[in-house]
């Protein structure tokens, strides 16, 4: 099989972010962002993913962390894109719910070629420590555009912020798991009725 592994190098005036992953790894990670809820979160999407994930960062964060957290995001979504290559073989969808506590979340994921993008959390508080919960949304927004992937997420329900966050990384985990792992009766055949499931650069993409 095939090793599906990516590396990605983004540089900008505002911030210098390195991605490593292998999406057939054990778990393990290597996180320094400069922002800690953050470094933790995406380490559930390591253990749960059972991806071997690296991400280093440095942005500008003395003016706030909204350009690290997004440009974190684009980086990790071209990575998983040069890794999951053509999708031949794969399962495509995947999707998962995970409790903690009182907090549920379902996240549903397609490997589609198209980038969109649904999520529904209504955190409970505006912050996790000093983490603005509104740069998740960007987090996942850049992911999904560079990954060109499809990614519903719903808090189905919670009260404490921290475990509402922590489900959704760990369901987005779970989901990307299941979406990339092979499927023996698949073989060679990329799932979808279009014959293939990589990026449309025309203006009116086709559904897969």
């Amino acid at each position: 099989m095939k090793q599906r592994t990516a590396s990605v190098t983004r540089n900008t005036l505002e911030t210098r972010i390195q991605v490593s992953l292998n999406l057939d790894g054990t778990g393990q990670g290597v996180f320094e962002t400069g922002l800690p809820f953050l470094d933790h979160m995406l380490d559930q999407v390591a253990r749960h993913g059972l991806v071997d994930l690296e991400v280093r960062a440095e942005g500008d964060l003395h003016i706030d962390a909204h350009h690290t957290v997004e440009d974190i995001g684009i980086a990790l979504g071209q990575a998983f894109a040069r890794a999951w290559g053509d999708k031949k073989g794969v399962r495509r969808y995947g999707h998962a719910y995970v409790p903690l506590d009182e907090a549920l979340s379902r996240v549903v994921v397609d490997l589609s070629g198209r980038p969109g993008l649904e999520m529904n959390v209504d955190f409970s508080r505006a912050r996790i420590g000093e983490f603005d919960v509104d740069l998740f949304y960007e987090f996942f927004q850049g992911l999904v555009n560079h990954g060109m992937i499809t990614l519903h997420i719903d808090n189905l329900r919670g009260r404490n912020a921290h475990h509402q966050a922590e489900t959704v990384f760990k369901a987005f985990g779970r989901a990307l798991r299941m979406a990339v792992e092979f499927d023996p009766r698949m073989a060679d055949i990329t799932p979808s009725t279009k014959g293939t499931l990589t990026e449309n650069t025309g203006a009116d993409p086709v559904k897969g």
